[in-house]
């Protein structure tokens, strides 16, 4: 049995009675009564009754906190993620729920971050949800039969290194986990199109913030994606750019009015207090001097990720490789050429595909400064190749991620 209304076993049925009995008291201060929301906590929680009360009950605190029965109507997101943040809701699917577009390409992870703080970001997807759920609601009364969850498109064109920023990663994770913990069952399917090789390792760092059964409703499109999407959405649910027939009233193919495709967040909206990078180790690099790491790297193709930031002034950094055996021992071969960064100013992110492995030497370089030593505060972390994501048979033209 699916756990839905009108498709319940004898022993579902009753846990939903020993449910709405158990969480009688504060019914009235949830968005909806009705047994199609009560049973999607349920089915969040396996029918775990006692697991799906505490689910419930924290969701009302998180209500409370963040003030989420009003926040479509009293709160606007700030003017840098109105602006650029891309995605937004366009048109419906074949069974008439609304479908939402992720823009992944033009987004700015590090321009965003330095020009909102993280609360305005998690803020800005609870009242995109709010919305969606709105939206689910008026579209119940006008088909006059349940509509609960969204169909997703996520756009992977363009994904690249700059996306998989260690803030922006650990930011995404904690929308990601108030969205399972808080809007169970708010997804029917996601639609991953056009995602390029490093995909499987973008996927490896965020897949752990879902549940199984939102794992199970991902399918990755091939070559095919605009006709799988059609056999999903009508074509005139559809904008042209996606294969459908869809347009702005202007003709715009992209439906810009509402689908947003971001950009390049201008250096006239950071702030710097918008972000606090939590780094593993500090060390104070003396003047004159320079501070070296040594970072094993054990197969090619391993990604090597160094955030840091400095104190006061600029700072050098460059990358060298140990020489093999064989080679004169103290040769340490450039692989990124050394530079001075704004460190102070800006949080700096620097990412290097290994293309063999090695001794890899990451040198922190103040000796052209005579006066001024630097604090330096940095993580290092290697990202192994991805290696390829396991997969379920294919179904509907996609392959489901596990």
């Amino acid at each position: 049995m699916s756990g839905r209304v009108g498709d319940l076993s004898p022993k579902q049925a009753e846990i939903l009675t020993e449910f709405r009995g158990r969480i009688q008291d504060v019914l009235p201060d949830l968005p909806a009564q009705h047994d199609h929301y009560l049973l999607r906590w349920l089915r969040a929680r396996s029918f775990n009754v006692q697991k799906a009360e505490v689910m419930i009950r924290k969701h009302l605190e998180f209500r409370r906190k963040m003030n989420v029965d009003s926040i479509i109507s009293d709160w606007k997101p700030p003017e840098v993620i109105e602006r650029y943040v891309s995605g937004g809701m366009c048109g419906f699917d074949r069974e008439g729920s609304p479908v939402w577009y992720d823009v992944i390409g033009p987004l700015d992870p590090k321009g965003l971050l330095l020009s909102a703080t993280k609360r305005d970001f998690m803020k800005t997807k609870i009242r995109h949800t709010e919305l969606l759920h709105r939206e689910c609601r008026r579209q119940s009364e006008k088909l006059g039969e349940n509509i609960e969850a969204i169909s997703l498109i996520y756009d992977c064109e363009g994904l690249g290194l700059k996306h998989i920023w260690k803030p922006a990663i650990e930011t995404y994770g904690e929308i990601l986990t108030m969205f399972e913990e808080n809007y169970p069952e708010g997804l029917k399917r996601v639609f991953l199109i056009k995602a390029p090789k490093m995909f499987p390792m973008a996927f490896n760092l965020i897949k752990h913030f879902l549940s199984e059964e939102t794992r199970r409703k991902i399918l990755v499109l091939g070559g095919n994606w605009q006709e799988v999407l059609r056999n999903h959405i009508d074509p005139d649910q559809l904008p042209v750019v996606y294969g459908g027939t869809m347009t702005d009233p202007d003709g715009d193919p992209h439906c810009r009015t509402m689908i947003k495709y971001g950009g390049p967040v201008p250096g006239s909206f950071y702030l710097r207090s918008a972000l606090q990078v939590q780094y593993d180790r500090s060390v104070t690099v003396s003047r004159g001097s320079a501070f070296q790491l040594e970072v094993p790297v054990t197969a090619a193709g391993s990604l090597l990720r160094c955030q840091f930031s400095s104190d006061g002034a600029d700072i050098g950094f460059g990358v060298f490789r140990r020489a093999a055996d064989g080679q004169q021992a103290s040769a340490m071969l450039p692989v990124l050429p050394s530079e001075r960064y704004n460190a102070h100013l800006v949080p700096e992110d620097s990412r290097l595909t290994c293309r063999e492995p090695g001794a890899y030497v990451l040198c922190f370089d103040n000796s052209y400064s005579f006066l001024q030593s630097k604090k330096l505060s940095y993580t290092v972390e290697v990202l192994p190749p991805a290696d390829g994501q396991a997969e379920s048979p294919r179904s509907r033209g996609g392959r489901r991620l596990q």
